[in-house]
Order: structure tokens, then sequence, then C-alpha cells
């Protein structure tokens, strides 16, 4: 009997409405144990999950789900919602190849609104959701919750301009993590704000401020006094809340986001709303962990760890990683020119930047959850006789594809872009999979790109980036590189210049990034059958090196292999140079096919779609029989 639990009796939200207020503080303690016991094994976002546990325990007992619907930005804080909506015993496979993803999901529950992975997009959703409900004059709840980071978004901020000017009825619910709260002035605004979000006090002030509008001289300059004296005090107690007050949405004061009657009782009252309210809701990343509170940059995405303790169970790498090779070419191209500048978007240390950011402090520009102001900001840098270097993962660049045509390639900036979690990322799934760049950089007039197949042409690649004119993008995987050694200085490039490194004159093999690994895997199964493959390392997406390309039409079969889509990718591209250059050979393009990829280890996710060593020999064995 000791063993049971409320959570082992919650099968959907409606099951919540039964608790009382200290129930449903010990079914979030449990939430967390359960969290804490899944993650240990299969990793994930722990830190912001387990800050969010009582916020969706609380406002999931208020809603008639699905019909009323909840937004997550990102979506990785929404372990508990899952563990609340029917996932309880498959919670255990998160993350994992073939099991439920870290991110909401609709395809795998009728509870999910939106297919989340990326940040400050969901109030634009909800604005979606909100406007539907209108139209349809239904009155179902709908419901964003965001964190502070992507709040500053600028998607978040169009979206509240937008809610607010419409009125449209929904509520956003911001989950800060970084403001603490004075105890006596939080009192204070939470009983200003459950005034202010009372619809009987709303009806009360617009009917007195209608009379005195109507009044004579003395009833409208009371009125003008009143509202002038109402600003001032609201400047001077709750001057976090006038931006949104200012575009027209009720905010409320600060709430405690551990505390479930307190958030009960303020998301009760704004959910009866007719119009737009924030909910300003203070929580901790990793409550209810120590490790996790300690340390919730490190436990924000983490692999399997000890629970007792929180150190990683990773085995330690046997090479270092992409990023890490990438972080410190970057603090060795600043020291040998001043001019060098980094820019990223709220990924200081999934960047590898972390050492440039300390050294070269007034060379390093954080800003933020906003990719377009990255990459905007590039632009004006380049203009002003700096070299700047966007590092952003590859999923995430997609966001800034319009400052990238306008504002760099069209005035052909010296901007280097660095593409970290290129290709297949794993765990995080098709949300997170960099697939696309090497799509939307070939399309672009002036872009140049290239693909370095391990850690030594990365350092190359880097230098010869930040040395030539105009934009150019690096794409490079992530974790562990290939082994190869780093040289002492970097080497610049010839652009559009491939180099073979394996001979063969049966098949060529024209692969880019690091899947020139898996090409000469395969030229290795294939020799064993008597089959000689040339393995070319294409080192550039674009220009591709049309003589490397001519010669390949020589072999009896050309292969591309890329770890990107094939609509528009790489191998595309070499095929329109074969059409071109007249060539008969026969030619096949291996990449992502036109489908998004789920999650699960890379390596069984290359196996599945045949971009192994093995995968990629069976295409060819078979293409020549």
């Amino acid at each position: 009997m000791d063993d049971l639990r409320i959570l082992d009796a919650i099968n959907s939200p409606d099951d919540l409405k039964v608790l009382d207020n200290e129930e449903l503080a010990i079914l979030a303690a449990e939430i967390r144990q359960e969290i804490v016991a899944t993650t240990a094994v299969t990793g994930g976002h722990v830190a912001s999950s387990l800050g969010a546990v009582d916020i969706i325990v609380a406002l999931e007992s208020l809603l008639d789900m699905p019909r009323d619907r909840v937004v997550f930005d990102v979506g990785h804080q929404a372990y508990a919602h899952k563990l609340l909506t029917g996932r309880r015993e498959a919670f255990k496979t998160l993350r994992t190849y073939g099991g439920i993803s870290g991110f909401t999901k609709p395809s795998e529950s009728p509870f999910d609104a939106h297919p989340s992975g990326h940040a400050s997009d969901s109030l634009s959703v909800a604005t979606g959701l909100a406007k539907a409900r209108q139209l349809k004059g239904t009155n179902e709840k709908v419901v964003a919750l965001i964190g502070d980071a992507s709040l500053a978004g600028g998607m978040a901020f169009e979206a509240l301009n937008y809610m607010g000017n419409e009125q449209l009825p929904l509520v956003v619910i911001l989950n800060d993590n970084e403001m603490s709260i004075s105890r006596n002035v939080g009192a204070l605004m939470k009983h200003l704000g459950n005034i202010r979000a009372n619809s009987h006090y709303r009806e009360a002030r617009e009917g007195l401020q209608a009379a005195m509008e109507q009044g004579g001289p003395a009833a409208r300059g009371l009125l003008g006094f009143g509202k002038n004296m109402k600003e001032s005090l609201k400047q001077m107690v709750i001057p976090h809340t006038m931006i949104y007050e200012s575009l027209g949405i009720v905010c409320t004061a600060p709430v405690d986001g551990h505390n479930i009657a307190e958030l009960r009782d303020i998301l009760s009252l704004v959910l009866e709303m007719d119009g737009p309210a924030l909910v300003h809701v203070v929580t901790r990343k990793g409550e209810g962990y120590e490790p996790a509170r300690r340390d919730p940059e490190s436990f924000h995405g983490t692999g399997p760890y000890d629970i007792a303790t929180g150190t990683s169970l990773k085995a330690p790498a046997k090479y270092p990683t992409y990023t890490e090779v990438f972080g410190q070419a970057m603090v060795d191209e600043a020291v040998r020119d001043g001019d060098v500048v980094a820019i990223t978007a709220a990924m200081t240390g999934g960047t590898g930047l972390k050492a440039f950011a300390a050294e070269f402090s007034d060379r390093f520009v954080d800003v933020g959850i906003a990719e377009e102001q990255a990459v905007g900001m590039a632009s004006g840098l380049a203009a002003g006789g700096k070299k700047p270097v966007v590092a952003l993962y590859s999923t995430f660049m997609q966001r800034a594809v319009d400052q990238l045509i306008i504002d760099c390639a069209l005035p052909d900036a010296n901007v280097v872009f660095a593409l970290d979690r290129a290709g297949l990322v794993g765990d995080d799934g098709p949300t997170h999979h960099g697939v696309f760049d090497m799509v939307y950089m070939r399309m672009v007039p002036n872009v140049r790109m290239l693909a370095p197949s391990d850690e030594a042409e990365l350092v190359h690649g880097l230098h010869t980036a930040l040395a030539l004119e105009g934009p150019v993008a690096l794409r490079y995987p992530r974790g562990a590189a290939e082994g190869a050694p780093l040289p002492e200085a970097p080497q610049m490039l010839e652009v559009g210049k491939a180099r073979t490194v394996r001979e063969g004159d049966d098949v060529a093999l024209l692969a880019f990034g690091r899947m020139v690994g898996q090409a000469r895997e395969a030229a290795e199964l294939l020799a064993a059958e008597g089959i000689q493959a040339r393995v070319v390392d294409m080192r550039w997406v674009k220009p591709l090196d049309e003589e490397a390309i001519a010669a390949a039409a020589a072999t009896r079969l050309v292969v591309t292999v890329e770890e990107g889509v094939v609509a528009g990718g790489a191998g595309e591209g070499v095929l329109e140079v074969l059409a071109r250059q007249g060539a008969t050979v026969p030619a096949i393009t291996l990449g992502i096919p036109n489908r998004f990829i789920p999650q699960g280890p890379v390596s069984q996710l290359f196996a599945d779609l045949g971009l192994d060593g093995e995968g990629i020999a069976k295409t060819v064995r078979e293409t020549l029989a």
C-alpha cells in the first residue's frame, strides 16, 4: 500500500478535478520524481520541465481538455503534461527510438495542441486558436505557456500586439525563472492583480469611466486626474506590467509558480475573462531535484545521469566534439584578427563559445532567442568593417532566412554562418534535425557553403570563410568528431575544389560532410566484392567542383551522399552539373527523403535511411547488378 501514488490514478486531466490543493501538491511531487527517474535513463530537458510542473498541474486541473487548448512554447517543459494526459506508461520511452517525443506532438496525443520545438511561436498559434473560437462563437479556453527567454523573441511581440489590439480571449502564462520577488511587494501585487483580473471589477470600472466621460467638466477633470494617478502608481509599484497594459493586455502581479493554491486562484479568475490576460508566474528551474537546481544549464538538455549525484553517465568521448573544435578555432581566429566578432542566440554553451565570450567579452554578442536579430546585426557589423561569425544550430538558422537573403546576401556582406547540429541530431527529433540548410543556402545568390568532413577540415573551413569576401556558411554535425589530427596552423581551402580520398573506377561516391566517413566504409565493403569505389570529399556544397563531377561521370555509376534533404539539396546540384555537361552516366542521390525523420540514435536513423556504409554499399550493389 505504501507504493500507491496519486499519479497512478491519473489518466487524463479530468481526474485532477476531484483533488484538492494539498493532493495536487503531492501529485506534483510525484511527477517530479517520475521525471527524474525517467530522464536519468533517457536523458532530456530536466530543469525546465521540473520548474513547470506546478503550473501545469494547477492549469490542467481547471480546464476541460482536450476541448480547451494549451499551447506550449518550445515544448521541452511539457513532461508533466505528458504524464497527465494518458502517457504515463509510455513515458519511460521518452525521446527513445520508437518512443514518445520530448516535445508536444499532436500526432501523439489529442491533448497536444501544437507540434512544438522552436521558441517564441506559441502566442501566434494561440491567437489563431482564439480567433477560431471567436469566429465559431464557442467558448473553449485557450492558454499559451511561454518562458521569459522566449517572450523576448520578435514573433512573440508581434502576437502580443495583435491579441491586445483584437482583444482576443486567451491567457498567456509567462513562466519567469529569473526574477525573485520581495514577499511584501509580491503580496500587494497579487492582490492588485486579482482585483484587476476580476470581471465584476472590469465591468464596474468601465461603467464608471463611461458615466464620468458623459459628465461635466469637473467630472472629466476628475477622471483625467484619476487616470494620471493610476498610471503613476502602476509605474512605481508594478512597472513591469506597463508594456503589456499599453498593448491592451491585463497583466497580473507575479505569482509564486510553486504554490498550487495561488496558481489556481489567479488562473480561475483570468480564465473567465473575455479578453487577453498575462499571468506572470515566477518559478525555479530544476525545482524538486537539487542537482538540477544547482546547475540548470547542464540539466537544460542532458543525457543519462546518476540520480543521487546528478553526475553524467555518458562515457568520456574519445575525440572532442565538433562544437568544441569550433569554439577553440574561434578563439584562435580572434587572437589573429581583432575584427572577428561572435554572435549567438541564447546558445553560448551550445555553440561552444564560452571560452570566446570569456576572453573577448567586448567582441561577443548574445542576442537572446532572436535569430533574425543575430543575422540582421551581423550584416550591420560587416558593413562597419568587422568580421561577424553567426553561430546557430542549423534548425534555428531557418528562422532567419529572410535576413540571410536581404540583409546579408543582397549586399554581399562578409558574414560567416557557423551551423552547428547540421544533419540528424538524434533524440530531439524532427524539430531539431538540421536537414534543410544546404537547400536554403544553395538557393541564395552570393552565398558559398562548406561541409567539413572532419575536425581538421572544420578548422580550415572557418579560417577560409573568414578570409573570403561575401557570406559563407559552414555546416557541421552534433557530437564527437572523427579523430583527425588538428592542424598547427589553419590553411586556406581553394574555393569550389573537392579532394579525392580514395581512388576507384567502378563507381564514384561524392560525399558531403560527415557522410565521407560512411562513403569510405561503403567503399571498403564494396572492395571486398571486387567493386572499386572512388570516394570524393566534396568539401563545397556551393560552388560545386565541376571538374570532380566530370571525372566521376567516367565511372559506371555516380552516387551522391548527403546528410540533408534530397529535394533541392547538394545531390540535385550534382545532377544539374551532370546534365549541363551532357553526361549519360547513371546517377543516384542519397539523403533525407521528403518526410520528417523521427527521434532516435543517429546510427539507427542512418541505417533506416540507407545512409550508413552498408546501406550505401547495398544501393551501389543493386544498381550495378
